[in-house]
């Protein structure tokens, strides 16, 4: 234990301040977020003790209220206000970036990469612009289901272990998917992470974890939850903004108008679109997850490799957002977690460049351009540098000789493509750093 805190210490004291910085730009106030509008007033009736009226009207996104709610309580032992209680909920979603962030860079120092490798690394996972977005917009809970999705996925793959963990894996996995319901789609790359006798296990943890958070919100059944999530299923919404695909196929009407005003430019999407984005996505999400499926069982006694599994998680995540008429400014943050965790994990030995380069064109994207061009030039520019990149990415997945070791045998090493670690090897500490012995 005392040489898992010394290999560590560094890198978690600056993982916490990068945290530190986001939540003190990101956190100063919540008027007019997203929280003030969806879920202040559930949580205040929480921290009163009226527990039947928070489920009535928790959000969409009740599971993860329950899930932070702890952390709620924690502003009463000090006198803390509603601004403090903000605070205290995006908590949660901090610390789970930086054990991720920490965990990567332990992979990373045992792998030997360069100390710039493993300091970008660090700085996209806990100082992303995407993050800060996130916070500002009163979306914690997206960097939370964004690192547990990843966590599911590498566990599921045995990072830091010769065998992959299903059970932890199907708990993280069930969080997410009761934190925010996008999380489905990282389903499919935790069950291809796992030799087929270990995927139920993983499923049914997965099922009780998630079961044991929404249940309440579902025995509510005349709660506010229930009718949301019914809404956003449908997608029965005005909501169309540009950062998606299906933008080009709308038209100029009337004059379209936000919660901050009028938008000059905006096109009005298809009804047909509207209604069946969400159900597209997931849709999509579980053919890719089939396809990978058959061309892994194309290979007698072999299973999806952990690279494969969080490039398939990256490119779903990807997905979700060009596919959504909802892609707001935090929607591609797990996206980016998912892509920065498959470079860290890679024999490149190089900084995650792709993941640095994306998180820029994602800031270029929804945080400069909108300034500055129309919302056409806007739709156009998402789309030069998000469907290439799914491309590449699909090529990666799905062309053999774009990723040798895509494959590998059930027994084989998790992060080494397929062959094994040399035999004077040994794993003598709790995060698997080889020791070379005689």
């Amino acid at each position: 234990m005392r040489r898992v805190v010394r290999e560590n210490a560094l890198c978690g004291l600056l993982a916490a301040a990068g945290c530190l910085a986001v939540a003190w730009l990101g956190l100063t106030g919540f008027a007019w977020t997203d929280y003030d509008m969806e879920a202040r007033g559930s949580v205040e009736l929480l921290l009163g003790g009226h527990i039947h009226a928070f489920l009535q009207a928790a959000p969409a996104y009740g599971g993860s209220l329950i899930e932070r709610a702890p952390f709620a309580f924690l502003p009463s032992l000090w006198g803390g206000g509603p601004l403090a209680v903000y605070r205290m909920l995006a908590l949660p979603s901090l610390l789970a970036a930086i054990a991720l962030a920490v965990w990567l860079v332990a992979l990373m120092r045992t792998r030997g990469y360069s100390t710039l490798a493993r300091a970008v690394t660090l700085g996209v996972c806990v100082a992303n612009p995407v993050t800060l977005a996130a916070l500002e917009m009163g979306h914690p809970e997206e960097l939370l289901g964004a690192c547990l999705c990843v966590a599911a996925v590498m566990l599921a793959a045995g990072a830091g272990a010769q065998e992959g963990r299903p059970l932890l894996a199907g708990a993280c996995l069930g969080l997410a998917i009761a934190n925010k319901d996008w999380a489905i789609l990282a389903t499919g790359p935790v069950l291809l992470a796992l030799p087929a006798q270990r995927r139920l296990p993983c499923l049914l943890a997965a099922g009780i974890s998630a079961g044991a958070v929404l249940a309440p919100l579902l025995l509510s059944s005349s709660s506010r939850f229930v009718s949301d999530s019914h809404a956003i299923a449908g997608s029965r919404s005005a909501i169309f903004e540009p950062w998606q695909i299906w933008w080009f196929l709308g038209h100029h009407g009337a004059l379209v108008r936000g919660l901050s005003g009028p938008k000059p430019g905006y096109r009005l999407g298809p009804a047909w679109i509207e209604s069946h984005a969400h159900a597209l996505i997931v849709l999509v999400g579980f053919l890719l997850a089939a396809a990978l499926w058959l061309q892994t069982r194309a290979h007698r006694h072999v299973r999806a490799s952990p690279r494969t599994a969080l490039l398939a998680l990256a490119l779903l995540l990807l997905l979700r957002c060009v596919l959504d008429t909802w892609d707001f400014g935090y929607y591609p943050l797990p996206f980016l977690l998912a892509l920065l965790a498959w470079e860290s994990t890679g024999d490149g030995r190089r900084p995650p460049v792709l993941a640095l380069a994306s998180t820029l064109l994602v800031w270029i994207s929804f945080e400069w351009l909108p300034a500055h061009v129309s919302a056409d030039a806007q739709a156009a520019f998402f789309l030069a540098w998000t469907l290439p990149l799914a491309g590449w990415m699909g090529l990666r997945l799905f062309w053999p000789t774009w990723q040798p070791g895509g494959l590998r045998l059930a027994g084989g090493h998790p992060f080494d493509n397929g062959r094994p670690l040399r035999a004077q090897e040994m794993t003598v500490s709790a995060l698997e750093r080889p020791v070379s012995t005689s």
